[in-house]
């Protein structure tokens, strides 16, 4: 029987061209596609973890841990920054684009046929994350981590039951989705927790515990908060260093944050090894910190800085990162942001970390105008171009500065390969 594709440039055309984020107010689309599909995601052991920043970071973190351990390890992750085929790998090979072809071909099918059946569309990231179970089904990994792409109760991956759930931090982030509070958003990433599942989270507000603590609480889950004082003797630098009970871990994931981070990976394996036997040692955490890399998360390509910082703790972050690392030199912030995300406050910020703010905007739908950006701000010192390479150029023009790059991963990646390509 012919397939609708016969190229991966085609498939990947079909799919990108659907909607990207249907009405949702429950999560029977997927609950439907995974029985028509014969429930995948139940073939392998997997892991959740949402969260409003550190997700991604987090994950490589632990996925390079597992693998240090002799584990086979998928990940599954959101949104990419060069290839498609980033969001779906085992032991951080992505999946082949021979493999991505056939998947799709096989989602195209459903489509058709749950259109038929319940006259829905399955979104694109629905598609997506169909693709990764039905995917991994058939590689038959140790385990798999999946990284939510949008809040927790109702995202696509939360048909998964995991053995290890795990919440990064709480921030303002989506909150024409999530919710205007803080309690609302936590509210919401909460709903990956599964009945009997332990949890393991990063999150730092004393305001958020009790109620942490009261979700796992019905949910008969055991809850682990990570305490951030039982990190000791941090040396930031290129790479980092630092103390957990007496071990020295190195971190060459730049950033005051990602200690954080690094320390929520550990704590998930101590639960991973207490409920279930994982064997995962100290050289197995210490190799597998000081492995893990991540595109676009205060990387440094030609002397440019790109960060997706896209939210106001992920900016807050990145910039108190630029401020300890590069305390003395000029700061240059090339910046532009999705149009429908809440970011006066990122602007605000820019306003007393950046010597000199950047406006600019990609050829993207969601991409705010480099003019509304640049009007909307009041910097003393800003400039704006409607071309990002344009954006950049000017940037590079001083060789005593430093130049940062962030405000959106959809940005992060158009100029990373724009910085590969030159």
């Amino acid at each position: 029987m012919k397939t609708p594709f016969d190229t991966l440039e085609e498939a990947q055309a079909w799919i990108e061209s659907v909607e990207k984020f249907g009405e949702k107010y429950d999560l029977r689309r997927m609950e439907n596609a995974c029985e028509m599909l014969g429930h995948p995601q139940r073939s392998v052991p997997t892991i959740h973890i949402a969260g409003t920043n550190g997700k991604g970071s987090t994950l490589q973190y632990l996925n390079r841990i597992l693998m240090a351990s002799g584990k086979t390890t998928g990940t599954f992750t959101s949104p990419y920054i060069v290839r498609f085929n980033e969001r779906i790998t085992i032991n951080d090979q992505e999946i082949s684009d021979d493999d991505l072809l056939h998947y799709i071909n096989v989602i195209y099918d459903l489509q058709k046929k749950y259109l038929g059946m319940h006259n829905d569309q399955i979104t694109f990231f629905e598609l997506v994350t169909l693709i990764s179970f039905l995917y991994f089904k058939d590689k038959q990994p140790d385990v798999v981590i999946y990284e939510t792409g949008l809040g927790g109760t109702l995202d696509a991956t939360n048909v998964i039951e995991p053995i290890l759930a795990i919440i990064t931090s709480i921030g303002f982030d989506h909150m024409g989705v999530l919710g205007n509070t803080l309690e609302s958003i936590a509210s919401n990433k909460l709903g990956i927790v599964k009945k009997g599942v332990p949890l393991v989270s990063g999150i730092t507000q004393p305001a958020l515990f009790e109620q942490f603590r009261t979700h796992t609480e019905k949910s008969g889950s055991d809850l682990l908060l990570t305490a951030h004082e039982d990190v000791v003797a941090i040396e930031y630098g290129m790479p980092t260093t630092f103390t957990l009970e007496g071990e020295s871990y190195t971190i060459n994931m730049i950033g005051r944050h990602q200690v954080n981070n690094a320390l929520v990976a550990l704590r998930a394996c101590d639960v991973l090894n207490a409920k279930h036997d994982y064997g995962i040692d100290v050289e197995h955490k210490k190799d597998g910190l000081r492995k893990a890399r991540m595109p676009g998360r205060f990387e440094t390509i030609d002397g440019i800085i790109l960060d997706g910082a896209h939210n106001i703790n992920g900016l807050e972050a990145s910039l108190e990162t630029l401020e300890t690392y590069f305390p003395e030199r000029k700061k240059t912030v090339v910046f532009t942001v999705m149009a429908d995300k809440d970011y006066d406050a990122m602007l605000t910020l820019l306003n007393t970390h950046a010597d000199e703010v950047i406006f600019t905007e990609i050829p993207f739908a969601r991409s705010e105008k480099a003019a509304i950006l640049h009007d909307k701000s009041d910097h003393p010192s800003k400039r704006m171009f409607t071309d990002f390479k344009a954006a950049l150029d000017y940037a590079r023009r001083s060789d005593t500065g430093v130049t940062l790059v962030t405000g959106s991963l959809y940005f992060i990646s158009m100029m990373r390969k724009h910085l590969l390509d030159t």
